[in-house]
């Protein structure tokens, strides 16, 4: 009688060695469905907007074209948008990488509370600091500007900025520093010419987190600006009207959704590298 070979041990671990990749393909695609569902709806014509085919029956620019149309004023969104994420990633290094390197290089009284402080400050819900913000903002003049949107944006990058340079400045040598500083450099000369150099992937993947948070920020945005000209994307898209100003018009938000995801997705995808090297800075190697 011939012997049937025992092949039960050997597709169990062939099943659970498939486990990990079934997992990560689940994952990426409860995130990726949403955004391919957006990109195809932008993509369909206006009266075909809800049609449930996975593959748009006739491909149509309309929407993109209706975004720039009219009085949308999208345009004007998407540079506002730019100034004020881009003030706030660089007003965020700036007060960052000079906050992480005290903390993680200078001795004083406290230390360690300050940066449980200051971490504890991301614990408070965004729209519990709206009232006292509209006030204040109120009472000096500022709504309508774009300090209005960028100060809170501070407020909210700052905290989590620091805590990621804090664990990145922390695991560069300390030999370094005092090498620069006996061949004649001041500790200011030596952060900028050496320290600064070297945390470049902390703070990249700082710049990134912070300008894609700004980018994609809405409630203070929405709060703070009632004048057309100031509103940003975001804030653009949830107020687009339709022909007739009652209608929902999904194809044109959909095409803006688009217009405003892709180019950040593009940046991920071009400096991932620089990113996960900047994440995973200060972990055991």
């Amino acid at each position: 009688m011939t012997a049937i070979p025992a092949t039960g041990p050997s597709l169990s671990k062939r099943a659970r060695g498939l486990l990990p990749y079934l997992g990560i393909a689940a994952c990426a695609l409860w995130c990726l469905a949403p955004f391919y569902w957006m990109v195809i709806s932008a993509f369909r014509r206006p009266q075909d907007q809800f049609d449930n085919t996975v593959v748009p029956v006739r491909w149509s620019l309309e929407n993109f074209t209706a975004v720039f149309s009219g009085g949308n004023a999208f345009g004007r969104a998407l540079l506002n948008s730019l100034v004020v994420a881009g003030t706030t990633t660089l007003l965020t290094l700036l007060v960052g990488v000079v906050t992480a390197y005290a903390l993680a290089r200078l001795s004083f009284p406290f230390k360690n509370a300050v940066l449980g402080i200051i971490i504890a400050t991301t614990m408070f819900p965004g729209v519990s600091q709206l009232v006292p913000l509209l006030k204040l903002f109120t009472g000096i003049g500022w709504i309508n500007t774009y300090q209005a949107m960028v100060v809170p944006s501070l407020g909210f990058a700052l905290p989590l900025s620091v805590w990621l340079l804090t664990t990145f400045f922390r695991q560069l040598p300390f030999e370094l520093e005092q090498a620069a500083m006996v061949d004649g450099c001041t500790r200011g000369q030596a952060f900028r010419r050496i320290i600064v150099p070297l945390a470049a992937p902390g703070v990249f993947t700082t710049a990134i987190i912070t300008f894609i948070a700004a980018w994609n920020e809405y409630l203070i945005a929405l709060s703070m600006v009632n004048e057309k000209d100031m509103q940003t994307a975001t804030v653009a898209i949830s107020k687009f009207t339709g022909i007739s100003g009652f209608d929902q018009p999904f194809g044109t938000q959909m095409a803006a959704g688009v217009i405003v995801t892709v180019p950040l997705v593009i940046v991920v995808l071009i400096f991932q590298r620089r990113i996960v090297a900047g994440l995973t800075a200060g972990g055991v190697k």
